[in-house]
């Protein structure tokens, strides 16, 4: 018999259970049900607990102290559920991650309160639009909510505010230049300086001016000497924002502009601060910001007066701040109503300012805009038409 006429060897087949079964995705992180039932279950074991505890057995009462232990037996009951039915290191993990997600809904909660308070509270006046276009000059005490309005305080605060950004900002920038280009000895004492009037109550910025600027040198109170005030408040924010932003431009760009000749000056300013823009717009955004809601230092400077007044050089101007702290506390319910439509206004005027820092500064230092791509492209257009 050949090797052609052998009996073919048995091929062996593999049980059905040894076959490969197909690919499942393992999800990484997420919510399961357990998840879910373990903080169900907390929560409403938690507000049971929490409510026989106020109102059965113990002389306790108040609405925060209820909200208070609520939470911290929520906590309890959280971590109890969780020890039975997972491991100690699991329950610590979901413990953060539960205390990281209740912080941040506090604090959002906070927010929408405070925001729908002076939204309801406010409405009633900011509807009307003589809000916007009338001064309170020939409006008294018992007038209708449909005379007068803030216009002299929404002047008075953006040339305020404008005056007092036109100080800070080359003050603040050449600060920040100094500490983290030049440096030397006066950097450490001049950072110390700024670290400390960052942390300044703005009282004491409206104490500086008034002795200095009013009652030294004889300055009437003006929106002049507000502005002053508030670029004291303003430039140290100013300041420690730009030099963050400074030192965050790589060292390879100031390098390569040494390399090809330029000085330190030229470096710093045709590399380092283009480089740095959109930081620097969010830094002096964010000092704005701090400078438009400051009471304390327009209040001794500034001066309050129910009349229009656009000149910040001379008398008595008023500011969104001002008006809202003469008028909240009257008896008037109209007058109130007015002064919560004001710190909506206000309100509306920081979240621009926070929204745009928040938008310019989404891009990252050296970042070319759209419009720089274009430029660059047009002035490349004619080099290669030449090859």
């Amino acid at each position: 018999m050949t090797t052609l006429d052998l009996p073919a060897a048995p091929v062996a087949t593999a049980p059905a259970a040894a076959v490969a079964e197909p690919e499942r995705r393992v999800r990484l992180g997420g919510v399961t049900r357990e998840d879910v039932l373990t903080l169900a279950g907390a929560v409403t074991g938690s507000l049971a607990l929490d409510w026989m505890l106020y109102e059965r057995i113990l002389a306790f009462s108040g609405a925060l102290g209820f909200l208070v232990g609520w939470y911290v037996l929520f906590l309890a009951g959280y971590v109890l559920l969780g020890r039975l039915q997972w491991g100690p290191q699991l329950v610590r993990e979901r413990l953060v991650a539960v205390l990281a997600w209740s912080s941040g809904l506090l604090v959002l909660g906070a927010i929408v309160d405070q925001i729908g308070y002076v939204l309801v509270r406010g409405l009633h006046a900011a509807s009307h639009l003589n809000f916007f276009t009338e001064s309170m000059e020939h409006t008294a005490a018992l007038s209708p909510i449909t005379s007068g309005g803030a216009l002299n305080a929404v002047v008075g605060s953006l040339e305020q505010l404008g005056l007092a950004t036109l100080f800070a900002v080359p003050l603040g920038i050449a600060a920040a230049v100094f500490m983290s280009e030049v440096g030397g000895r006066m950097a450490r004492p001049v950072r110390t300086l700024v670290e400390a009037m960052t942390a300044l109550p703005s009282i004491v910025a409206g104490l500086f001016i008034l002795g200095i600027v009013i009652v030294t040198l004889g300055w009437e109170k003006s929106g002049f000497a507000a502005s002053l005030a508030l670029t004291v408040m303003m430039m140290p924010i100013v300041t420690r924002a730009a030099e963050v932003v400074i030192r965050l431009v790589p060292g390879t760009l100031r390098e390569a502009s040494y390399a090809l000749g330029g000085s330190q000056w030229r470096t710093v300013w045709n590399v380092v601060l283009p480089t740095a823009r959109p930081g620097l717009v969010t830094a002096v955004v964010l000092g704005m910001a701090r400078g438009v809601g400051e009471t304390s230092p327009v209040l001794l400077t500034s001066g309050f007066t129910s009349q229009f007044n656009g000149n910040p050089f001379a008398e008595h101007q008023v500011s969104l701040p001002l008006y809202i702290w003469n008028y909240v506390k009257q008896p008037y319910p109209e007058m109130v109503s007015r002064a919560f439509a004001a710190a909506l206004t206000l309100m509306v005027v920081v979240l621009i300012l926070f929204v745009t820092a928040r938008v310019v500064g989404g891009r990252t230092p050296g970042r070319l805009t759209r419009r720089q791509r274009r430029r660059i492209a047009r002035a490349a257009h004619p080099a290669i038409r030449e090859h």
